[in-house]
């Protein structure tokens, strides 16, 4: 397989105003957490399988010892004043290039079924052990940043000031080229692990600009199960701290 290959599952969809929301794995997993949420509560279609080498060389384990190959899949849901189409799936590239080249082929995908709005998903590391119920946003446009502050989505002068590596960012940047406006959505996470409350307050969002309601029990659960673990690593930190700020015998020696 020398380029990447796409396996269509289902034949010509005639879409009413879509929109592509983007949630591959990244920072916090906040990204593919929200958009796999979405696709089970809205019961989205698998439209096109995603193959490709700039993966990495590996198969995953079913449930009943099969395996499959790793790959990114394109769902298909309806709602209320947009269908939408949902990039998701296993890995990005693991290769600069392949970043690049697979971008291409999302943007070439959006423009075949018609997108005029893609919103990138992910997550912000914040580098702490707390929760912070914000929303950071990017786009390629003044105007829509100006629509999207409207659903409490902040907009801070030159942030991330690091940038955004991978899809969630080339797709914001080359979709301008193609006429598609695009935003970059991002929760605020620790980083340091799945973040499923930093999730729930980028699933919220988007649920108002989309004005669809989606259950939010499994995120919850999932979110009350990672909140024991910070809190067990805040313990841990707080114990570590404590220890460094003790005085040794031979600091004991110097004092006057």
């Amino acid at each position: 397989m020398q380029q990447s290959t796409l396996v269509r599952l289902k034949g010509n969809l005639e879409l009413k105003n879509p929109i592509l929301v983007v949630g591959l794995p990244g920072v916090g997993l906040v990204g593919k957490l929200v958009a796999e949420h979405l696709v089970d509560e809205l019961g989205a279609e698998k439209v096109i399988e995603v193959y490709s080498p700039h993966f990495p060389p590996q198969v995953l384990v079913n449930k009943d010892c099969t395996v499959r190959p790793v790959s990114n899949t394109i769902y298909y849901a309806k709602a209320k004043e947009n269908d939408i189409l949902f990039l998701v799936g296993d890995h990005q590239s693991t290769t600069s290039q392949g970043h690049y080249e697979l971008c291409s082929l999302y943007l070439d995908i959006a423009e075949e079924f018609g997108v005029k709005r893609i919103y990138t998903l992910g997550g912000y590391p914040t580098g702490k052990l707390t929760y912070e119920d914000t929303v950071l946003g990017v786009a390629n446009d003044t105007k829509l940043i100006e629509e999207i502050k409207e659903y409490g989505v902040e907009f801070r002068e030159s942030e991330p000031s690091g940038g955004i590596v991978g899809a969630s960012g080339l797709l914001v940047a080359f979709s301008k080229m193609r006429g598609i406006d695009a935003a970059c959505l991002m929760g605020m996470t620790p980083g340091y692990l799945m973040d499923p409350k930093s999730a729930q307050s980028l699933l919220k969002v988007l649920c108002k600009m989309f004005g669809i309601e989606v259950n939010m029990e499994s995120l919850e659960k999932k979110a009350e199960e990672m909140e024991s673990i910070l809190e067990k690593l805040k313990e841990k930190e707080e114990q570590q701290t404590i220890q460094e700020a003790k005085p040794t015998e031979e600091d004991l020696r110097y004092i006057g």
